[in-house]
C-alpha cells in the first residue's frame, strides 16, 4: 500500500516538475484544465480515504468495547486498525498537499 502510494507521488512529482521546465508560450491552453482535473481526483482520492478512516475508527472502537468477543487477539486487532488509520492519515495528507500545490500551480 505505501509502495503504491509512494510511487504514484513521485510519478505526479515528475509530472509537476517537467511542466515547470516548460517555457510559458510552449503551455497548451487547456493545461490549466488539466490541472484542476488532477487537483479534484487529488481531492477525491483525499475524501475516500477520510471515509475509509472514519470506517476503520469503528473497527477501533468495537475492538475496544468489545475485548471479551475478540479475545487475546483484540490487542493485535487494535494495533493493526490505528496502524491503518495511521497510514491512511498520512495519504489522505499528501493527496491533499498534491491537489494544493496544483491549484497553485494553476494560478
Amino acid at each position: 500500500m505505501k509502495l503504491k502510494s509512494l510511487i504514484f507521488l513521485v510519478l505526479a512529482e515528475s509530472l509537476l516538475s517537467a511542466c515547470s521546465f516548460m517555457e510559458p508560450h510552449a503551455m497548451d491552453t487547456d493545461l490549466n484544465i488539466q490541472h484542476e482535473a488532477l487537483a479534484k481526483h487529488f481531492q477525491d482520492e483525499a475524501n475516500e480515504l477520510q471515509t475509509k478512516i472514519v470506517e476503520h475508527k469503528k473497527f477501533l472502537s468495537q475492538f475496544e468495547s468489545q475485548r471479551y468477543v475478540y479475545g487475546r487477539h483484540a490487542n493485535d486487532l487494535k494495533a493493526h486498525s490505528q496502524e491503518v488509520i495511521d497510514l491512511y492519515q498520512q495519504a489522505v495528507t499528501a493527496n491533499q498537499d498534491m491537489a494544493e500545490m496544483l491549484r497553485q500551480a494553476d494560478h
